[in-house]
């Protein structure tokens, strides 16, 4: 978001994204040595509101590998069903309940949750699909919005945020004491 009255987009000389630009807490990262990584910085041009757009399309895209991990968490938990019901099912069978354990050979063994499909088929069917494409959409927009620069949103909020000089606050894995990076 664009702080009230300011009409422009910014340039490479403007403080970072966000409502906060004009706090007197706020310093310029850019003018300072202890900057986020060239890769995690505003290419020249791009707006505020394209900043806060290819952010918002990366929180989609992180509630989709989420909703991503949910369904190869079910789809590890049918096989460990379908292993479970035929363990059940011998057992049955062997307190004598043919009845049973035959329904549970006809009606649940084998079955397909959805139907045509186990769970290795919806999986690959969101990944090939939906998946797929949701990706291809974040990386276009990374590509033709951002140079390629992903995370900007969230960088210039950690920014805004971490206080400099302070241990836990450092602006990139390199500038902790430790990292061979940063030790040479």
């Amino acid at each position: 978001m664009r702080p009230p009255g300011l009409t422009a987009g910014p340039t490479a000389d403007d403080p970072p994204v966000g409502r906060w630009w004009r706090h007197p807490a706020v310093c310029d990262p850019r003018s300072m040595d202890d900057q986020p990584s060239p890769e995690h910085r505003r290419p020249d041009g791009v707006t505020d509101a394209t900043v806060e757009a290819v952010g918002k399309l990366s929180a989609a895209l992180d509630h989709v590998e989420d909703a991503r991990g949910h369904l190869y968490a079910f789809h590890r938990l049918m096989g460990s069903a379908e292993s479970t019901f035929e363990e059940a099912e011998e057992l049955v069978r062997e307190a004598g309940h043919d009845d049973v354990a035959d329904a549970m050979d006809r009606d649940v063994l084998g079955q397909n949750p959805l139907p045509g499909m186990w769970s290795f088929q919806m999986v690959e069917a969101f990944d090939d699909g939906f998946y797929a494409r949701a990706k291809g959409l974040h990386q276009r927009a990374l590509d033709e919005l951002m140079d390629g620069q992903r995370h900007v949103f969230e960088a210039e909020m950690k920014e805004l945020r971490r206080t400099r000089g302070r241990e836990g606050h450092e602006a990139k894995p390199a500038d902790v004491e430790g990292d061979p990076e940063y030790d040479g």
